[in-house]
């Protein structure tokens, strides 16, 4: 089985989560990957060190954890959800993938948690968010803490939602009202808060803006610049 730890979480989200993805939990994977556009651009990104750690906040299904650890075979994951709905699924994903022994996952709050009770860890080499941005209330705080989790030479990377500002709004509109029926909201202001965290922290921003503003793409750390984003 895949390993799982503890944290103390957002209640009221948890249960409004599981409400959400009770049920579209079966489905979720096969439904989502026409539309979050940049996940695997991010996961070919990562390029963790030989034996490195990464984690990902807001982890869901597992469904990148899956993939990122197929592709990082000497690497060692964990996720964090605070969906135990979505943990459940994770966590058979994970088994039927035979990564039971380098993925754990646990449930809590991604803009407050203790990887330390969790995980057993301070730190680690990669800290990732896909598509979770638009669903945490306090994402900012979200993104802050993902980058104090990092260790010397880390990276922080997240892709969501942008703005569709070159959408037709006869597009635009319709999708972001199903977008605000699951709680999605997006974040038009996230390059500017990925820029500001960079230079908060001496650190630098690589940002993206993907497939006319659908998306946005950003990767923060010491070695954020070490390669152009893979394309």
């Amino acid at each position: 089985m895949s390993g799982q730890g503890t944290s103390q979480g957002d209640t009221a989200g948890a249960v409004l989560m599981d409400r959400i993805y009770g049920w579209q939990r079966h489905i979720y994977d096969m439904t989502r990957k026409p539309y979050l556009l940049g996940r695997d651009r991010l996961i070919a990104d990562l390029q963790p060190p030989d034996g490195g750690t990464v984690l990902e906040l807001g982890c869901g299904t597992a469904r990148n954890l899956v993939v990122a650890a197929q592709r990082y075979p000497t690497a060692r994951f964990f996720g964090i959800d605070l969906s135990s709905a979505m943990l459940d699924s994770a966590r058979r994903s994970i088994d039927r993938a035979g990564l039971g022994g380098r993925v754990v996952i646990a449930q809590g709050d991604a803009s407050a948690f203790d990887p330390r009770v969790v995980f057993g860890r301070e730190t680690f080499d990669r800290v990732f968010v896909s598509y979770a941005l638009s669903m945490i209330p306090p994402w900012q705080q979200a993104l802050e803490a993902g980058l104090g989790l990092l260790g010397d030479g880390g990276e922080l990377s997240c892709v969501d939602f942008g703005t569709m500002t070159r959408y037709p709004t006869i597009l635009r509109g319709p999708f972001q009202a199903w977008l605000a029926a699951f709680h999605v909201t997006p974040r038009g202001d996230l390059p500017h808060v990925l820029s500001g965290l960079a230079a908060r922290h001496g650190a630098r921003a690589d940002v993206s803006i993907l497939h006319g503003g659908y998306a946005v793409y950003g990767r923060v750390g010491h070695d954020a610049a070490r390669k152009p984003p893979n394309d």
